[in-house]
């Protein structure tokens, strides 16, 4: 067996080092009628207000208010007023939109609104966020609510995405994910609700049509300045003292700066058209190959032509084969569409009459998945970059918008009832925008279901079993620790238990579906397999450590492990640890989750070890330990795994295979258990198993498990014993024949 899992270690030696390298329960009071001065007179002044619990934030959302009306409408919100002139409205985002966060608990907000429709503010009134509590600082919050001030309502805001023009990129909280989801779908279905039913904004009525379609029997011959005047071409002009103002700033500020003499000059200018309409793409392209392009588009596909002269390339310099195209991408609504270079074409020529000669030209296609509409407006934007060190760069964005002229378009009606995003259940949105994620862990659930209920086929292919086994690992470390951050922790279980003596509701567990669908699949394989299941497989923690216990064997680093008679108690921390945390959160949620710190899963996984020093020691050592002893933290200290032991006692099936002879008087298994969850009477400890099945390849190893090695010793015995029959029948044969003539002869004489 050793042989075919070092034959696996060299490419996991390698994406390790790159990967290292890279490296209270009740709900929260509205406030409106906490104090009598919350509502005071005409002519009052904010001194009047002192009693009032938010006044502070009041008047910084509304400096010059000099009282605040009563809470009313539907949605209720209150009216700032200085004397007799309305100056905006107040609203608590409970009272509007309390949607349940990660605690299953809203987080609270005031929110001011002026009106224009504008957000004057935010501040988070209460929360109960444990996961803020510890490792997260309480500022971060409101850091981030800070970001809306100065918004319009009715602006798309994202959260940590990349600047893109029209849009407001907020910057999110790392390991804090959901938490801030919620609260961006919070202030602004609120804010929303409250400005619409105040007439301080008009919704968008074009949100919810349906895509357009393209009139492919329109075509006009047109020249290039008619295309360019009715936008059917757009155009992006950066000049060289613009491109040197956007890096202002930052750490490229000053670096390849134009002289003041050179300020004006272009920089780039780029031009850019949608080419699926015929009097587009014909005029542009000329009649052969535009028909070349159209047949090279697939059903739900679009081609953009770009142009550019200039000193800066958008395709850049950078670029490689198989690689993106880094410099440049479209954008439509929320989502960025970028290119491969697959996806582009160098145009033969280009023919429409008066246009100018481009340096640069590119056709990009937009495949069907990215569900572009062309009905619909779009960006054209542009990465500039600017190298400020060996490795570092930093980058600047412009951006052009495109609408394409509607004589080219037709617009299906509208569906006679769309249903509005504001009213899905904030789960519904979140499931939906992490589709792919889902349907990426739904794949390898299945993948592993299959692995399980075949592992006696797998554990007699042992080569086969390793390598599969050790890929899963990494991509348990990779995908579903550090990219969708989907660890599951102690404090799942102390949540879901506190929810269930409390105020049990599923939304509060559908917020986040990476570990909704991670904890169905544990709750199932408990009842069929154990607890080993997700210790062995699925633990993203649990893969590092494996992963690093193999490079240790590759390298042949010696294994220290405790003394049966050690080893057993040190079992019990990890369930004396589960108790404490658990009896702590009867009395204080956010005191058992400070505490949860004992798990390194946030700093080693969440926070790519992104911490402070104190917290990346402690996980960097338990790293280090479990090179030389197996797993250590998941065998002594691992609170998550106690509980899942404990639940893994409602086992209903033993796949496991064992012989009589397993510990009377064999010992290789048990010697073998990395994780030592054999004993020495040979019987199995499905509470400490974690289901690697190294045990059931040496079950069926004719090599080495003792009575299968019998078996074969017996079978090889027979055809060896048949053999030296038919020799010793030839041999006598032989003889007889020998001796015939000789009997013969003496006849005769």
């Amino acid at each position: 067996m050793a042989a075919y899992r070092s034959a696996l270690s060299w490419p996991l030696i390698s994406l390790l080092l790159i990967v290292a390298g890279s490296i209270g329960l009740t709900s929260p009071p509205a406030a409106w009628g906490a104090d009598p001065a919350a509502t005071v007179s005409a002519g009052a002044t904010p001194e009047l207000l002192q009693g009032h619990p938010h006044r502070a934030q009041i008047l910084r959302l509304f400096p010059a208010a000099d009282r605040l009306g009563p809470p009313e409408g539907e949605p209720p919100s209150a009216a700032v007023m200085r004397g007799d002139d309305l100056l905006g409205f107040l609203l608590y985002t409970d009272d509007v939109a309390p949607i349940a966060a990660y605690s299953g608990k809203p987080v609270n907000h005031l929110v001011g609104l002026d009106l224009s429709g504008n957000i004057t503010g935010a501040f988070v009134i209460e929360h109960h966020e444990p996961i803020l509590l510890a490792g997260i600082p309480e500022r971060r919050l409101h850091e981030f609510v800070a970001q809306y001030a100065g918004n319009r309502i009715l602006d798309p805001m994202r959260v940590g995405a990349m600047s893109r023009p029209g849009y407001v990129m907020l910057d999110g909280v790392t390991g804090a994910t959901v938490t801030v989801l919620v609260q961006n779908e919070t202030i602004l279905r609120s804010g929303r609700a409250v400005a619409i039913a105040r007439g301080l904004v008009d919704p968008d009525p074009d949100a919810d049509l349906p895509p357009a379609r393209v009139r492919m029997e329109v075509f006009e011959a047109a020249d290039w300045d008619s295309l360019l005047d009715e936008g059917s071409v757009g155009n992006l002009l950066v000049t060289r003292g613009e491109a040197d103002d956007a890096f202002v700033g930052t750490p490229a500020e000053g670096v390849g700066t134009a002289p003041a003499d050179e300020r004006d000059q272009t920089f780039i200018d780029l031009y850019y058209a949608y080419l699926n309409p015929p009097t587009i793409g014909r005029n542009l392209l000329g009649e052969r190959q535009y028909d070349w392009l159209t047949d090279e588009l697939d059903e739900g596909e679009h081609a953009v032509l770009i142009m550019a002269n200039g000193r800066y390339s958008f395709r850049g310099h950078g670029f490689v084969r198989g690689g993106i195209f880094d410099r440049f991408q479209l954008v439509q609504d929320d989502r960025g569409i970028t290119f491969r270079d697959l996806d582009h074409h160098r145009p033969t020529a280009l023919v429409a009459d008066g246009m100018p000669s481009f340096g640069e030209t590119a056709i990009f296609i937009v495949r069907a998945e990215h569900e572009f509409d062309p009905g619909r407006p779009w960006q054209a934007e542009l990465l500039i970059v600017r190298q400020v060190g060996a490795l570092l760069s930093e980058y600047v964005v412009f951006a052009g918008d495109y609408r394409l002229p509607d004589a080219y378009l037709d617009r299906p009606e509208p569906p006679v009832a769309v249903q509005d995003r504001a009213d899905l259940p904030m789960w519904v949105i979140i499931w939906h925008e992490r589709s792919f994620h889902i349907a990426v862990l739904g794949g390898s659930l299945l993948l592993l279901t299959l692995i399980l209920f075949f592992q006696d086929w797998l554990v007699r292919r042992p080569r086969l079993l390793s390598w599969l086994r050790t890929t899963f690992l990494i991509y348990t470390l990779v995908f579903i620790g550090w990219y969708t951050l989907a660890q599951l922790s102690v404090v799942n279980v102390l949540t879901f238990t506190n929810a269930v003596i409390g105020d049990f509701r599923w939304e509060t567990f559908l917020m986040d579906p990476m570990l909704f669908i991670l904890w169905s699949f544990v709750a199932v394989t408990l009842l069929l397999w154990g607890r080993g299941v997700y210790c062995g497989w699925l633990c993203p923690f649990g893969a590092l450590q494996e992963l690093v216990g193999k490079v240790a064997n590759f390298f042949k680093l010696p294994q220290f492990n405790f003394p049966p008679v050690v080893h057993d108690r040190l079992w019990s921390l990890k369930y004396i640890i589960l108790l404490v945390l658990f009896g702590v959160s009867l009395q204080s949620m956010a005191q058992a989750e400070w505490l949860s710190e004992v798990e390194p899963f946030k700093t080693a996984i969440v926070l790519h070890f992104q911490r402070e020093w104190g917290y990346v020691f402690y996980a960097g050592v338990l790293v280090v330990i479990s090179a030389f002893n197996h797993k250590f933290y998941c065998k002594y200290l691992c609170a998550l795994g106690a509980a899942l032991a404990i639940g893994g006692r409602l086992r209903q099936f033993e796949w496991l295979r064992r012989r009589k002879e397993c510990g009377r008087p064999c010992q290789i298994c048990a010697n073998e258990c990395e994780v030592q969850a054999i004993k020495p009477t040979g019987e199995i400890n499905l509470n400490e198993c974690h289901y690697c099945m190294d045990c059931q390849v040496t079950y069926y190893n004719d090599r080495k498990c003792p009575p299968v090695v019998d078996k074969r010793k017996r079978r090889e015995r027979v055809p060896v014993a048949e053999q030296a029959v038919r020799r010793i029948e030839a041999g006598m044969a032989g003889k007889g024949d020998r001796e015939k003539p000789a009997a013969e002869g003496t006849t005769s004489a």
